[in-house]
């Protein structure tokens, strides 16, 4: 499921700085807290992707190998 959002830019009289918001659910769901540190990536042209520096532990219950 995608969410759509709008890129933004803000000019100022000697700069410029563009905006792409993460919606609340998304940024609950990853369980993001304020000020976190991410990185992004340049895959392409058409897709950029969001890396975690230090990301929480998995919810997920490991099952162990047989």
């Amino acid at each position: 499921m995608g969410y759509p959002t709008k890129v933004q830019r803000i000019k100022r009289q000697n700069s410029e700085q563009w905006y792409v918001f993460l919606p609340s659910a998304v940024a609950q769901a990853m369980q993001f807290v304020p000020s976190e540190v991410v990185e992004w990536i340049i895959e392409d042209k058409s897709q950029l992707t969001l890396k975690r520096t230090m990301p929480p532990p998995s919810v997920k219950k490991k099952r162990p190998r047989r």
